[in-house]
């Protein structure tokens, strides 16, 4: 029978990371329970896989975009449930992929309750649409990699700082430009001739990147949008109230202060660091713990300079936090920021609220992540968020990310016309 069995991948086994696809069974007995798994490994080798039970229809097919799972990972109708319930084979992991040119590949299996192969199909779920251009970028102070849609343009532009770390990720960035950005994706430290470690930050390195940005003969706007996650979200919001060019800032569950290392523009400090009390972290049975309440009160007297000023921002914000979010409060910073920017008269901003989500919030479709590694902490945290929510998050976030940066990433042809 195992032969008769078939699993297919609409429209295509082969798709990018952010797309959908329908996974479908047939040739089952009528009313067959068989067990569905998703199996697959990240760039460190860290083994990820889900699975979940279901039940054929009278005509021996599943599908996941209709049928419910009985048990397993997750139950209820999820048709992308395989793909995001993946937990890694170890604790503590989060999944890593963040060459551009590595896709992820996904094995998807039918099994017997007792376990034997029935069918098995490969997802390809690639990083960088066939076409874009991918050039590693070593120019001033800027390490990074640009990508550039394929076609004439006009593209707006981005800049990402995806999170603050060592390193690049490209994969939020290439993906964006599958989307129709000309999008660098920057690296404070860690990557290429650069320190490993550092003691403050420049702005003068995000005002290079934006005016980097701005000559790319592709691009059509005039200045830049800034995307962010976590600790690069006070650097985004920095980089918008103190430097030209940047018209749009999406910020996700970042603080409203300068946290961690002071900030300096034009040769002196412009902003201290807001720091944490590692004292108050919350341990875990799990190993991992809670650092939300070490993160001091940026609105405390004594905190307030760390405090960014954007009321002084030009640009427009869009704010998004995680209700459940662990690493800090998101949801506190970002009422903070709305409420002030309308004290100051400002109307430049919107706010999104995800309720059930954690804090890594990214392009959609990836295994969700309870825990991991924290530089600063030294130790795993807990990220929090329930994965369901969290992955229905990511899809609704993903599409918001990329019309706010349409709207607000003013884009002509004779921009492009004036650098040619």
């Amino acid at each position: 029978m195992g032969s008769q069995v078939r699993l297919r991948l609409l429209p295509s086994a082969r798709c990018l990371f952010d797309e959908p696809v329908q996974v479908k069974v047939s040739g089952l007995m009528s009313k067959q329970v068989v067990t569905m798994r998703a199996r697959s490994s990240d760039e460190k080798g860290v083994m990820f896989s889900s699975s979940a039970t279901y039940r054929a229809d009278g005509s021996g097919e599943i599908d996941l975009d209709r049928d419910p799972s009985l048990s397993g990972s997750y139950v209820g109708v999820e048709p992308m449930g395989l793909l995001w319930s993946m937990k890694a084979d170890v604790l503590h992991k989060r999944f890593q992929r963040t060459n551009s040119l590595n896709p992820h590949v996904v094995n998807f299996s039918v099994h017997e309750e007792e376990g034997r192969m029935l069918a098995e199909e490969i997802n390809e779920r690639c990083l960088i649409r066939d076409g874009v251009s991918r050039v590693a970028v070593k120019d001033g102070n800027i390490r990074g990699v640009l990508f550039t849609p394929p076609g004439d343009g006009p593209f707006p532009a981005v800049l990402d700082l995806y999170t603050f770390g060592g390193g690049l990720s490209e994969k939020r960035a290439s993906l964006l430009a599958s989307r129709g950005f000309v999008v660098l994706t920057q690296a404070l430290y860690g990557h290429s001739d650069q320190p490993k470690t550092i003691k403050e930050i420049h702005l003068e390195s995000f005002q290079e990147a934006i005016e980097f940005l701005q000559k790319q003969e592709k691009v059509g706007s005039k200045g830049v949008g800034v995307i962010s996650l976590s600790k690069s979200g006070d650097l985004a919001l920095s980089a918008a109230s103190y430097l030209e060019g940047v018209e749009a800032v999406v910020w996700i569950n970042g603080c409203s202060a300068n946290t961690v290392f002071p900030l300096y523009y034009e040769k002196k400090q412009i902003l201290p660091p807001l720091m944490f009390d590692f004292e108050k972290v919350i341990p875990t049975a799990s190993g991992a713990t809670i650092p939300i309440h070490a993160v001091h009160d940026p609105l405390e007297e004594k905190n307030k300079a760390t405090l960014i000023p954007i009321e002084r921002a030009k640009g427009r914000f869009l704010f998004v936090a995680a209700e459940d979010d662990l690493n800090w409060d998101s949801k506190g910073y970002m009422e903070e920021m709305m409420e002030r920017l309308m004290r100051h008269g400002n109307k430049n901003f919107e706010g999104l609220c995800y309720v059930g989500a954690g804090h890594y919030l990214e392009p959609p479709y990836g295994p969700y992540c309870p825990s991991s590694f924290h530089g600063l902490v030294g130790k795993p945290v807990m990220w929090g968020g329930e994965p369901r929510a969290h992955a229905a998050a990511e899809v609704d976030l993903w599409g918001r990310v990329q019309e706010f940066f349409r709207n607000y990433v003013s884009c002509d042809a004779s921009q492009t016309k004036a650098k040619l």
